[in-house]
């Protein structure tokens, strides 16, 4: 299973690299007249959120307007992100980046997307370079802006970044083992800055809700995605060819990879399934060859080499090259008790690219399932409702079939056949739900095995390597407040997803109580601790910004989480008691410290605060910032607001949790509310970044103009790219 780490990072500021790149920018005068009459073809309508509505009259125009779109709203995050899939963070990061380019181009080619590309359909094709002369009919019309390293988009280049995932299964490749593998003649000390754009697998929430358990008898979809704030952009994008569809899309893509259209949605959570496997290669040295056993026979080991530029202190571009090597397996990406680790993931950048975008036109479950068949997404469940009140759990597409004798979340034997993929899972064989009886689905990062309550799939009829998660706090939640309950509006969708209940503390913060009543009368910490223990008996286990006792169980579900190396409730509920209350003791003296009194309530701490559009954020408690009453999603909150780290500030700033909601009514027309956090636009002087900051952190959803009658009334601009 991948896990997803912290990716390098450029800060907003654009500067100009000199010769990074070999293509000189695109000017208007070499291809302009084209371009131009593409522009004039799409038009682009931005409501009062500033939120891009974009038509074009094939398929092709409308991508074309949705690059320039988001280019538009945020440039940076849109480069940023195929800087790093293809490779090319040292060349305008440095030699801290090495080790990330080298990850990124021990499984991407530039020549291997190149040929792909050609090769592909010829709508694909189109779209692709439509996607390419947005982004580069925006910096012709935008000559103010230097982009760092790309400085010309070529249609192949999203292929590289063909699934929208927060967390690419490349980044299970750890960084310090691949530099310790590779990094003979060092160059820097460090390895490749934090980038939190691509954050951890840190939770999504999925519901879908059938006609039979809603008032109006229409099925209902949430879409809750948690990810790093600013991660999306929030778009419509239609055609005259059958395209209309809303939603979040991740920077730099040209398909909504969480929304709907009229007819039918779809919500992608992080799966627990494991998909990337690494094997321990005996290599066997030979006349001066390398080989690797497999079965009763030696094969070659694969030598290559790769180059990675990066930019030196003094500015210059410099190369350090690599001689890489591969197996069947993959390529090699570290070394563990004398054996080589290879790493094996799903590659499939066409068929991904192609699901992303026809997914978007599928009207039911039926056109949905034949697109699945393509078979290429390897690391997202999925949450689906229609307006035919069909609703439905669907686990990966992409899932190797692999024998299950073996524990393949550690690296298994490469010499042995039996351990390699032999294929794929069929889609029957995964465990699914379809309109189940309970008349609901849902999933939150963890197994299948509670998506639809007591009609959901046997864990005894699957292999092993089919979960990796297991159950979670906000899954236990859900189904706690979708059980029995046959009475769901929109509204009530949205209010359960910011239901301020939390079952986790109901369970573990009686623990502490017991621990504390079983102290001796005397002692000092008895006396200590006398007041916030009081506080956390009479606490109603409700978040809110005036609750005393959320800030104090926040802070010592984090203190007493890191002492015992996990969240999971189980684990903090077998501590000692000695333990529970000294992580307690240590709380509340933080927030003593921090704050002058132990009696600080929660909204006092917990912020929203959005300052710069950097990739990586700065926080200031000088500064303005307005409070937030969820928590963690850890602790078993729908709505999660997950604190960022390493700050040097008293308050607790988000960086990550709720990011794109909305909730979704399939009725004879769709209707849809959503927010998002802060704002559409990353132009800190624009009113759009950051406009929408009080209802993300309330709760409080817009509607959603799906329709032009909807748009009516509140657009803000109309235009055409590069007016």
């Amino acid at each position: 299973m991948a896990s997803l780490r912290l990716r390098s990072f450029f800060p907003a500021t654009l500067l100009v690299l000199a010769g990074v790149t070999s293509t000189p920018p695109l000017s208007l005068t070499d291809d302009g007249a084209a371009l131009r009459a593409r522009a004039e073809r799409v038009t682009i309508v931005r409501d009062d959120w500033g939120i891009a509505h974009v038509r074009g009259p094939t398929d092709a125009d409308a991508v074309f307007g949705m690059a320039y779109a988001q280019a538009e709203d945020d440039f940076n995050r849109v480069e940023t992100n195929y800087v790093e899939d293809l490779g090319r963070l040292a060349e305008g990061k440095g030699a801290s980046a090495i080790y990330s380019d080298l990850r990124a181009k021990l499984f991407i080619d530039p020549n291997d997307l190149e040929r792909k590309y050609r090769a592909s359909p010829g709508w694909l094709r189109a779209l692709m370079e439509g996607w390419a002369d947005g982004l580069n009919f925006y910096l012709a019309s935008h000559p103010n802006v230097h982009p760092r390293v790309i400085t010309h988009f070529e249609p192949w280049m999203t292929l590289s970044f063909s699934d929208g995932t927060i967390g690419p299964d490349i980044e299970d490749v750890d960084l310090s083992q691949l530099r310790a593998f590779y990094g003979f003649g060092r160059i820097s000390k460090s390895t490749a800055p934090e980038h939190p754009s691509r954050l951890g697998r840190f939770g999504s929430n999925g519901i879908a809700i059938a006609p039979k358990n809603t008032v109006h008898g229409h099925a209902l979809l949430l879409i809750n995605p948690h990810t790093t704030f600013f991660f999306r952009s929030e778009l419509q994008i239609s055609s005259d060819e059958g395209l209309n569809a809303y939603g979040a899309v991740t920077w730099g893509q040209f398909f909504i990879y969480q929304g709907f259209n009229a007819h039918a949605g779809w919500m992608h959570t992080s799966s627990g399934v494991d998909n990337v496997d690494q094997y321990a290669e005996t290599i066997v040295r030979r006349d001066g060859r390398l080989y690797y056993r497999y079965g009763g026979e030696l094969r070659p080991v694969t030598v290559s080499r790769i180059v990675v530029p990066y930019r030196t202190a003094g500015g210059s571009l410099a190369r350090k090259t690599f001689t890489v090597y591969r197996t069947r397996h993959g390529p090699i990406v570290a070394t563990e008790n004398g054996r080589w680790i290879a790493e094996k993931l799903m590659y499939r950048p066409v068929e991904a690219l192609e699901s992303g975008f026809l997914r978007t036109k599928a009207t039911d479950y039926a056109s949905f399932y034949r697109i699945a068949q393509l078979r290429a997404n390897s690391s997202n469940n999925t949450i689906f409702a229609d307006d035919k009140g069909e609703i439905a759990f669907m686990m990966t597409e992409f899932v190797a079939r692999r024998d299950d004798r073996f524990d393949y979340t550690k690296p298994v034997n490469g010499s042995n056949p039996a351990s390699d993929w032999h294929g794929m899972l069929s889609l029957d064989e995964e465990p699914d739900v379809v309109n189940p009886s309970t008349g609901w689905v849902f999933n939150t990062n963890d197994w299948p095995y509670s998506a639809a309550g007591p009609a959901s799939p046997k864990r005894s009829r699957y292999p092993k390597y089919l979960d990796t998660a297991g159950e979670d706090a906000r899954g236990v939640h859900v189904t706690l407040l979708l059980t029995g309950r046959h009475d769901f509006t929109l509204e009530g969708l949205r209010a359960l997803a910011f239901d301020r209940d939390l079952p986790f503390f109901r369970s573990l913060v009686p623990s502490l109580v017991r621990a504390y009543d079983a102290l001796p009368p005397t002692g000092a910490l008895k006396r200590q601790l006398a007041g916030p223990i009081d506080a956390m008996r009479s606490w109603d286990y409700r978040w809110s910004n005036e609750s005393i006792p959320t800030a104090l169980a926040a802070f010592w579900a984090k203190e007493l989480s890191h002492e015992a190396g996990s969240v999971d409730l189980k684990v903090l509920l077998g501590t000692t008691a000695e333990r529970k209350l000294k992580s307690f003791a240590i709380a509340v003296s933080r927030i003593s410290a921090g704050f002058g009194t132990w009696r600080t309530p929660w909204g006092q701490i917990n912020r929203f605060q959005r300052l710069t559009d950097d990739i990586k954020p700065r926080f200031d408690d000088a500064a303005a910032s307005i409070p937030v009453p969820f928590v963690a999603g850890d602790w078993g909150s729908l709505a999660a607001f997950n604190v960022a780290s390493g700050t040097q500030t008293k308050r607790w700033y988000g960086n990550d949790g709720n990011t794109f909601v909305a909730v979704v009514e399939f009725g004879k027309r769709v209707r849809a509310i959503a927010v998002s956090p802060g704002g559409e636009s990353g132009d800190p002087r624009s009113p759009h970044f950051d406009d929408q900051a009080v209802r993300y952190s309330t709760g409080s959803l817009r509607p959603v103009y799906f329709y032009p009658d909807e748009l009516a009334g509140h657009v803000e601009r109309t235009y055409h790219p590069g007016e």
